[in-house]
């Protein structure tokens, strides 16, 4: 499994700050549910916006980041769910299943059937409140604290930029997607062969079938005029 991505810092950005993409959006809202209180998102959104948090390090099911604000630096570990062996499996199916949806991911777009179809298959994507989970160093009393916000409303630009960092959260990182699914196309074409070759074999067995039941018919001399 691929390791620790690094993203860059964010500088300060006043405007365009919002998610675009409707997965964005869905993070957006599950972030939302996941603050205790309006005040406090506003406040973490004005630490996101004002550059105060550190570059962004993700991996499956883990992400962690400084935030600085006047009281001095603190740094967030926050966790996702990861998917289990069959959710992974279910995923890599349904990328499968319909043919350009791992270019469109590569191109930055998430497919919203690819969400439905994985979703009913058992692979759940889009995250809600409950799921996003994080601690802090601060001693603010609710959790997710207004850092832990900051980084989350963070995550939200990556994964509205990026479809793969929201896989990798959940635990496909894209080299693991793009090997099981290498890995799958070999499966796939050795069964062909496979299914080729025994087409072959009935067709011969019925051709000689037909032979052996087909009546013997001697030849008899033509007869001289």
């Amino acid at each position: 499994m691929a390791g620790p991505v690094l993203h860059p810092r964010v500088a300060a950005r006043r405007g365009g700050s919002r998610a675009t993409t409707w997965w964005g959006k869905a993070w957006v809202r599950a972030v939302e549910e996941a603050a205790y209180a309006d005040g406090d998102l506003s406040a973490a959104r004005s630490l996101a916006r004002g550059g105060h948090v550190g570059g962004i390090t993700t991996e499956p099911g883990r992400y962690v980041a400084s935030v600085e604000d006047p009281r001095g630096l603190w740094t967030v570990e926050g966790t996702v769910p990861v998917l289990d062996e069959s959710g992974l499996a279910a995923l890599v199916e349904t990328v499968a299943a319909v043919s350009g949806r791992i270019a469109a991911l590569t191109a930055g777009d998430l497919p919203h059937d690819l969400v439905e179809q994985a979703e009913e298959s058992g692979a759940e994507l889009l995250p809600y409140g409950g799921e996003l989970d994080a601690s802090c160093g601060c001693d603010h009393w609710a959790d997710p604290c207004v850092h832990a916000l900051a980084v989350l409303s963070q995550l939200a630009w990556l994964v509205d930029a990026d479809p793969f960092v929201l896989l990798q959260l959940r635990g496909m990182p894209r080299e693991e997607l793009l090997a099981r699914l290498h890995a799958r196309t070999r499966v796939v074409d050795e069964q062909d062969v496979d299914d080729v070759d025994l087409d072959l074999a009935v067709e011969a067995a019925l051709y000689a079938a037909r032979v052996l039941d087909e009546p013997v018919t001697e030849a008899h001399p033509a007869s001289s005029g």
